[in-house]
């Protein structure tokens, strides 16, 4: 697998499903070994956008864009690479830890060598290391995350696509969470996490806001929000609807 960064361009995307826009003429560019904050409200298209960088949906207009080392490439060549934590549970409730890391190394087919390696790194990471014949029907909100953050860690991806994964999550299992992230930029990762939390905007290096399917605004939190003339985004999304 390639070491080369990965990097995605949104090219005036659009998505209609009937009559309703879920999308609207978006253009987003994600750059690689950054954090990158979808932020918004429910339905503001979050969810919709991941699905079109995923390939699982179509754009109704504009086009979806990979590059590898600045170089244009198709999705396919990258599909390994592309690592996706949905919203909804995608674990196994009976399953244990040590079942589901098994299960995953099997799907992907990494090496044993290399697996045991990982294993043992992510485990130490997340801490979860005494729980590892816990069932994941069994573990706290926080826990459940991390068992899922792991078993997309294994395959080693050059992007990490994460739908509101700190959703449901009491502040101290969000804030270790959201430490995991930053262990992972020092690898040149990618990372592209969407969230309803306002105050989780400041944690990411770029920032894009949408509502209702549009992008508001986008660029580096602090800067953006001196520009914007407030103290946080709850702030600039409040005056955002006083004013519409």
């Amino acid at each position: 697998m390639s070491s080369m960064p990965i990097s995605i361009s949104v090219q005036g995307v659009s998505k209609v499903f009937g009559r309703n826009p879920a999308l609207d003429g978006m253009t987003l560019d994600f750059s690689s070994g950054l954090m990158h904050g979808v932020i918004g409200p429910e339905g503001s298209g979050k969810t919709t956008l991941l699905r079109l960088l995923l390939g699982l949906l179509k754009p109704t207009k504009g086009a979806v864009v990979f590059y590898r080392d600045n170089e244009p490439v198709d999705f396919e060549s990258i599909r390994p690479e592309v690592a996706y934590m949905p919203q909804t549970q995608s674990l196994y409730s009976d399953l244990s830890i040590a079942e589901h890391l098994d299960f995953f190394k099997e799907l992907y087919g990494i090496p044993q060598e290399l697996y045991e390696q990982k294993r043992e790194e992510l485990l130490r990471i997340t801490r979860l290391n005494e729980f590892v014949n816990r069932p994941a029907g069994q573990l706290s909100g926080g826990m459940y995350k991390k068992l899922g953050l792991m078993c997309a860690l294994l395959r080693s991806p050059r992007v990490m696509l994460l739908d509101e994964p700190t959703t449901g999550v009491d502040p101290i299992s969000r804030r270790e969470f959201w430490e995991l992230l930053y262990r992972l930029l020092d690898q040149k990762i990618l990372i592209l996490v969407t969230t309803a939390y306002m105050d989780e905007a400041e944690r990411c290096g770029r920032v894009h806001l949408l509502e209702r399917g549009k992008l508001v605004a986008a660029g580096e939190p602090r800067k953006l929000l001196a520009e914007e003339g407030v103290s946080s985004f709850d702030e600039l999304f409040l005056r955002r609807d006083i004013h519409e």
